[in-house]
């Protein structure tokens, strides 16, 4: 085991900045900077060579969300599961005071009992210093006899006043539903799916999780933010308020509700408009935002790089996410491009009415292929998932030629031999600009499930920095290189005929997937 901790540190990225133990107030950051034109075209004596679009389109965001100035320098890229792996591990091994994941769950494979003997053997480094998090799903996390809960077991029991595992239950999971749905059909009713990992001041914000496919062969997205502590301090205090209305894992295995939460607010024993209520104020008291309410401190800061924290809990009736998302799509310019990526094509209906009845914007939308899809040759009915995305791709794509948008819109798949897909994400290019200003990066998949029924998150990253915009195009290319253009041909091969079961599900089910 060791062996294989030390080769695959070995392997981590070396341009990643190691955390620094300096943290920045405001007031230093505005000693060098000018306050940023794509958030306050109000200022004086600031220009675009781009565009003159550039200024005013943004700007709304701050009112809407938390703020965070980010050095640009500060943000990396990483294009490869093996590098966000190796990252993990390096970070973990490095880490002084906190280690904080949320994830859907945690595979239970040798490189994730590496990834938690790494943590374990720097809890003891730290000789009581360092506190560590993890959030998973109940349902997913708790599948199977060998799972999330039995791999992170030992750091319990060994760590029991410095670790912690807290397992979310959807309140809509109860009653009758609760008792009649299989382990692997009980997570269509809700999830926990924020994808956050954090150690000290870094975070990492992905839509990977923690298991092997996610480490060597399935294609996400990850981007890193080092020494952020504001922004760090935001997603801890999250995720430590999500916690507190999840099952708490003790260390002989058995689970108990937070010491904070009110046993009338039990997820699926009390009731359910209680827990609902109670819940979404804890979450809204997270959300405070930073400096909306002091518009002139924002001006005064002067970074070139902001960062604003969206939301999506639709089941607690939080949708910051979404209204911001169709935000972007109905409010981008003539000649400005939008390219979404998501492994799961399953845009709602008023993402959809936004594209193609009130965006201007071009599109290009890059989804699985089906040989790249996560459920690729999976047994029963899971099997047919890869037809079912296809007959939604299929009923998309005939409707941007009915509405005249097929040179607006378009849709490629993403091919990889021996790969599965499950990137996820937006890049804005405004009118002018040549790389993206804008791009949105977390665990939503665009689809009705993101909005309804999932704990969600991601970022809206804002720059005007030259170099990070290159980067972003760059990321962007890597990932849509890979796309074919799907054409009408595509869906008349025979391959790629959806079985009449599978139409009748799309139609009955869609909303679940």
């Amino acid at each position: 085991m060791q062996k294989i901790i030390r080769n695959i540190l070995r392997r981590a990225p070396e341009n990643i900045l190691p955390p620094s133990t300096i943290s920045h107030t405001h007031d230093e950051r505005a000693v060098t900077r000018t306050a940023d034109p794509l958030l306050y075209p109000d200022l004086k004596n600031l220009t675009l060579k781009s565009s003159s679009m550039v200024p005013s389109f943004y700007s709304w965001l701050h009112k809407v969300s938390p703020a965070f100035p980010v050095d640009a320098n500060k943000i990396k890229i990483l294009s490869q599961p093996a590098d966000f792996y190796s990252l993990l591990l390096k970070k973990c091994s490095s880490a002084k005071q906190r280690i904080v994941f949320s994830s859907l769950y945690l595979g239970t494979g040798e490189l994730e009992q590496a990834l938690i003997e790494t943590i374990r053997q720097q809890m003891i480094n730290m000789q009581g210093h360092l506190k560590v998090t993890f959030l998973f799903d109940y349902c997913r996390g708790s599948r199977g006899t060998v799972n999330s809960r039995s791999m992170v077991a030992p750091l319990l029991q060994q760590q029991s006043n410095l670790a912690q595992v807290s397992l979310y239950h959807s309140a809509v999971l109860r009653g009758l539903l609760r008792w009649i749905l299989p382990q692997r059909f009980n997570e269509v009713v809700g999830l926990q799916h924020m994808k956050i990992y954090i150690f000290d001041d870094c975070l990492i914000i992905s839509g990977a999780n923690l298991s092997h496919d996610y480490f060597t062969n399935r294609q996400d997205r990850y981007v890193v933010i080092e020494d952020c502590p504001e922004l760090a301090n935001f997603y801890s205090n999250l995720i430590f308020k999500v916690c507190e209305f999840s099952f708490q894992l003790l260390p002989n295995g058995s689970t108990t509700l937070h010491s904070t939460w009110p046993p009338e607010c039990h997820p699926y024993l009390g009731d359910k408009n209680k827990f609902v209520k109670a819940a979404r104020e804890r979450v809204m008291s997270a959300m405070v935002p930073t400096f909306s309410g002091a518009e002139a401190d924002i001006k005064n800061i002067g970074a070139d790089t902001w960062v604003f924290p969206l939301i999506q809990m639709g089941q607690l009736r939080i949708q910051q996410d979404s209204e911001v998302t169709a935000r972007l799509f109905e409010q981008s310019p003539p000649s400005s491009k939008i390219h979404l990526a998501t492994g799961y094509f399953n845009l709602p209906k008023q993402y959809i009415d936004s594209i193609l009845s009130k965006s201007q914007a071009q599109f290009t939308i890059l989804t699985a292929h089906p040989t790249t899809n996560g459920f690729l040759n999976a047994s029963g009915i899971a099997g047919g998932i890869p037809a079912l995305y296809t007959q939604v791709a299929k009923e998309f794509f005939h409707k941007c030629y009915k509405l005249g948008h097929q040179d607006r819109v378009h849709i490629k798949e993403y091919i990889q031999d021996g790969w599965t897909y499950h990137g996820k994400g937006l890049w804005m290019t405004l009118p002018g600009q040549q790389n993206p200003s804008l791009t949105l990066i977390g665990s939503p998949n665009f689809g009705s499930r993101s909005l309804d029924r999932d704990l969600e998150t991601q970022l809206a990253v804002v720059t005007s920095n030259p170099d990070l915009q290159r980067r972003l195009a760059e990321e962007r290319e890597r990932l849509y290189s890979k796309g074919a253009l799907v054409t009408k041909s595509v869906f008349m091969q025979e391959d790629r005929l959806v079985p009449l079961w599978v139409y009748c599900i799309s139609k009955v089910f869609r909303r679940l997937f």
